[in-house]
């Protein structure tokens, strides 16, 4: 097969529907849009969430909560997930995300306390939990908090 040969699937691409051509196209005179009113018009509709002048469910509804905009997006990882790793491993976020353990290291990645660890290894991230730092240091690594 070649370039000058490809060709859209049967039935995947349709002819464009034109309107307002003659009253024998059965969408001719008024073009599929009625008689008169507001969506009859040119430049006619209403915006997204309008409810003919009553008051939107938008607005009726009460506002919560904010959204801090300098919160810190870190990735969490448990303590029990470091156990692949060999003993005396340097265990930083480029690592995690270069073995799939996180996906991305956003704003830094913290250390939480679920799962067990046995080998020594030297973890720095941006965070870890108290319970994290008490396993690490127990399985004889260390934690350093960047």
């Amino acid at each position: 097969m070649r370039l000058h040969e490809l060709k859209p699937s049967p039935g995947s691409r349709r002819k464009a529907t034109r309107v307002g051509r003659g009253i024998g196209s059965g969408l001719g005179k008024t073009s599929g849009r009625g008689h008169k009113g507001q969506k009859a018009r040119s430049g006619g509709g209403v915006r997204r969430g309008f409810e003919g002048g009553q008051m939107p469910l938008i607005r009726r509804l009460p506002k919560r909560g904010f959204t801090n905009i300098f919160a810190k997006k870190l990735a969490a990882i448990n303590v029990g997930e470091l156990e692949r790793f060999e003993p005396g491993t340097v265990v930083t976020s480029e690592l995690l995300a270069e073995k799939g353990l996180i996906k991305k290291a956003r704003d830094g990645v913290k250390i939480l306390g679920d799962g067990e660890l046995t080998k020594n290894l030297t973890v720095r991230v941006q965070a870890a939990s108290r319970k994290a730092i008490e396993k690490v240091e127990a399985a004889g690594g260390k934690v350093e908090v960047i």
